[in-house]
């Protein structure tokens, strides 16, 4: 007999949080998230995306043993402002037994329901800076800090619930061999002298600050026309300036300004840190801050967080100087591989931009709907 129960208690969430990592403790693959982070993330005080939202914690039990986990989300913004009258769910995760993705799903479909809520889609996150997608091709290679990691049986759970995909997403790799300068300096170049926009790079993380509320209002314009896109407000830019932004070298962090010194694209890359939070363990301490660091530093892995550029300057090579910029300091660092988060698959515009590179698919995921 499965029995749920809802996490509420800090001791609970903290055994919301680790469950996962008994789960996959023999998986070579999963990268555990950090568990301070993610009670954070979690915490209705701390993390402001709860100011316009609601969420539900849900453990499974079977007798005494936990075997699952799924967290409902209501997005307020998105159901008022948006009209999309969606139930979201969110850091889905249980054994292979169907009594218990399904026992897990019906809570979700409830509080729905009690709300009036359309449909149900999942694994997503409260905003777009979250996880997004469940896995479904590529399980042999590692996770990492911004994905989600999950063994294959879980998309035949979903679909034998009745549930259909949604929306797909593909994550790319090449290695830093493939990024010939020959495609992007001349047009680096071009590009400067026709619309007179210039770099702007920073050595500190202190430098960034000033900037970063800029940054985020350009993220919301850049990705405002795709599909279930959430802005971030003020609030939020101030924890995610904090959640972030502390764990990107400043050197990784390229905006490009227009003649009158306004932000018109930036670029995000994050050093890879699965090697360390993998000998974490989901702690900061005593030993996981100097693995933190000690990735920040030396990690040859790089990973493409954000790139935007603003709707004015779509389609005008802009990005030509943002990878140019990047060249230089990945050459500089010693970079092998650069990775991409999923990106939607019918994202074509994304596409041409990385063409050059000859970019690997590596990864597939997906994330699955169900009308209520």
């Amino acid at each position: 007999m499965i029995i749920i129960k809802e996490a509420i208690t800090l001791s609970e969430l903290k055994t919301f949080v680790k469950f996962p990592f008994s789960l996959y403790k023999n998986n070579p693959n999963w990268v555990p998230p950090i568990i301070k982070d993610e009670l954070e993330t979690f915490n209705k005080d701390k993390n402001p995306v709860f100011k316009d939202a609601n969420a539900w914690f849900f453990l499974a039990y079977k007798g005494n043993k936990i075997v699952g986990r799924v967290v409902a989300m209501i997005n307020w913004i998105e159901i008022n402002h948006q009209k999309v009258k969606k139930m979201r769910f969110g850091w889905f995760d249980f054994i292979d037994d169907k009594n218990v993705s399904k026992a897990l799903l019906e809570k979700v479909a409830k509080i729905g329901k009690e709300h009036q809520l359309e449909y149900m889609e999942g694994p997503v996150g409260f905003s777009n800076l979250d996880k997004v997608g469940v896995l479904t091709e590529g399980f042999e290679h590692r996770g990492n800090m911004i994905t989600w990691y999950n063994d294959p049986y879980y998309a035949s759970h979903y679909e034998s619930f009745g549930f259909v995909k949604e929306k797909g997403y593909e994550e790319n790799r090449f290695p830093f061999a493939n990024a010939k300068p020959e495609f992007f300096e001349r047009v680096n170049v071009l590009v400067k002298k026709r619309y007179g926009v210039k770099p702007i790079n920073f050595t500190k993380t202190e430098e960034v600050m000033p900037l970063a509320d800029e940054m985020f209002d350009l993220f919301n314009e850049s990705y405002a026309s795709l599909s279930s896109f959430v802005p971030i407000n003020d609030v939020q830019k101030e924890y995610f300036k904090k959640k972030y932004i502390s764990f990107i070298n400043p050197e990784y962090i390229k905006f490009i300004v227009d003649k009158n010194d306004k932000l018109i694209a930036f670029g995000i890359v994050m050093p890879s840190y699965a090697d360390a939070l993998q000998k974490m363990k989901g702690k900061l301490f005593p030993f996981g801050i100097y693995h933190m660091l000690q990735a920040r530093k030396k990690s040859k892995d790089v990973i493409f967080y954000l790139i935007g550029v603003h709707p004015e300057y779509q389609n005008k090579g802009v990005t030509a100087i943002i990878f140019y910029e990047y060249y230089k300091s990945f050459k500089e660092r010693g970079v092998n591989y650069c990775f991409r988060t999923p990106e939607l698959e019918e994202n074509i515009a994304i596409k041409q931009i990385w063409k050059h590179f000859e970019p690997e698919i590596y990864k597939k995921r997906r994330t699955y709907r169900k009308n209520l």
